[in-house]
């Protein structure tokens, strides 16, 4: 397929599907992606010093049982007896990230209909379930998940196939794949140390970082709170950041930012002393030097 065409192809799919807002960030230097949200309960709290402080007020959480509840949500989508999962939390619907679909969509188009996703702290292909089918008329795509042990060996057993892989370390996923994405969806806030990951990711030089369901607050300093999640999802509690306007500067000078949004899935929080807490996603390009 000639890359007029291919181009042609990709345009009709996000033209036919994608909010218009979401297609022009295919056109626009940088946009803003907005969904109006009510506050939500308090499910995070604290304001500490360091991740020992934090992980010494958190429970933490049965590795075991949330596995074994995202095997059995994540299965019945891979089997056509649910729609969506996200968190191990089974939905009626799918839910769409808009931005995260228009920034795979654009990579695509910059590589000639070829997608390769390393999608680090993945689970067991939550996202790829969720976009699939929209990226189905590339000419190429595979979706590599970078994961703790027990979920690699559990996604290998039950999930692996031709599009979708699962690897213990990310060098492991470099020396098999040429990713042309990294998605960093909900991860970094749980990361002990997410400015030396961040370091890492950007020495790959990998085209495109997109970054979704990510927290953020309103100030120039990092927040490091405990978030507690609710029962009915499986009960525990663990270290959490909400990043600050320093966040963005650990790209300065090797990724620009196309587009921020908002995906719409987690509203905003009030936490210590009022401030405000939300989730951004965005779409970062690396800067030719």
């Amino acid at each position: 397929m000639n890359q007029v065409k291919l181009r042609g192809k990709i345009k009709n799919i996000i033209n036919g599907w994608v909010p218009p807002i979401v297609v022009s960030a295919f056109k626009k230097p940088e946009i803003r992606i907005q969904v109006q949200h009510k506050i939500e309960p308090q499910i995070w709290s604290g304001n500490y010093e360091t991740w020992s402080d934090a992980k010494a007020r958190s429970t933490g959480y049965d590795g075991v049982t949330i596995l074994e509840k995202c095997k059995t949500a994540l299965l019945k989508v891979k089997n056509g007896e649910a729609v969506y999962e996200r968190d191990s939390v089974l939905f009626d619907e799918i839910e769409y990230s808009w931005g995260l679909l228009a920034g795979l969509q654009r990579a695509a188009l910059e590589s000639n209909g070829k997608l390769c996703v390393m999608d680090f702290g993945g689970s067991l292909g939550s996202t790829y379930y969720q976009n699939k089918d929209f990226l189905q008329a590339l000419d190429h795509l595979q979706w590599c998940i970078v994961e703790q042990s027990n979920f690699v060996d559990c996604g290998k057993q039950y999930f692996e196939n031709e599009e979708l892989k699962f690897y213990y370390t990310v060098d492991e996923c470099i020396l098999k794949h040429k990713p042309n994405v990294l998605l960093l969806s909900s991860v970094l806030q749980y990361l002990e140390r997410p400015y030396e990951w961040i370091a890492k990711f950007v020495a790959l030089k990998i085209p495109y970082i997109i970054i979704d369901r990510t927290a953020f607050v309103d100030s120039e300093r990092d927040i490091l709170s405990v978030q507690n999640v609710p029962e009915e999802i499986y009960k525990a509690s663990y270290p959490a950041w909400f990043f600050g306007e320093k966040f963005v500067r650990a790209f300065t000078g090797k990724y620009r930012s196309i587009a921020k949004f908002d995906s719409g899935f987690t509203n905003p929080v009030q936490l210590d002393k009022g401030i405000r807490g939300y989730w951004e996603g965005m779409i970062l390009h690396k800067i030719d030097t």
